[in-house]
């Protein structure tokens, strides 16, 4: 698999290999991870994205990608898809910067690639969710192109989908 890159980033399909550091939190050697990363999400992240190599096999496309500055490769975040679309042509995504990059687009270019990937691999809807008090994160998905689809106490949800 090749990298997604966008103006700013590089969005780098993790091999299982990279997915069992980052789920340790353990860099290679001369790796260039920003400090925070990876936060507890993004572990999580590829801990998923293993188990699901275990189970049914490896979903790449549809897996987590290191996100990556292009201007010194510095690992600043992670995005990524929960697994291979669904039976109706669906995924779920979800991505984590580290604090000290927030605030700065990043997020939205991130995710504006992955969507746009999304579609080109024939995905027909996308969704992700926000923390109810986590308006950061809503905006992202807003300015990458999804729209709220509904909200309970905890979580607000978002789709993007597109038609044959």
């Amino acid at each position: 698999m090749t990298d997604l890159e966008t103006p700013r980033l590089v969005l780098h399909p993790m091999t299982p290999a990279e997915a069992e550091r980052v789920a340790a939190g353990s860099p290679p050697a001369g790796a260039r991870w920003a400090p925070g990363y990876p936060s507890p999400g993004e572990r999580g992240a590829a801990a998923r994205y293993l188990a699901t190599c275990l189970g049914t096999g490896d979903p790449s496309p549809f897996c987590s990608y290191e996100i990556r500055l292009r201007a010194d490769g510095l690992v600043v975040g992670g995005i990524g898809f929960h697994g291979a679309p669904d039976d109706r042509g669906g995924v779920t995504v979800g991505y984590g910067l580290v604090e000290s990059v927030r605030g700065q687009g990043y997020a939205s270019e991130a995710l504006r690639a992955l969507l746009r990937f999304a579609r080109e691999q024939g995905v027909a809807r996308v969704r992700g969710d926000a923390d109810a008090d986590n308006i950061p994160s809503q905006r992202v998905m807003t300015a990458a192109g999804m729209r709220l689809v509904g909200e309970d106490a905890s979580l607000k949800y978002y789709l993007a989908e597109w038609t044959a």
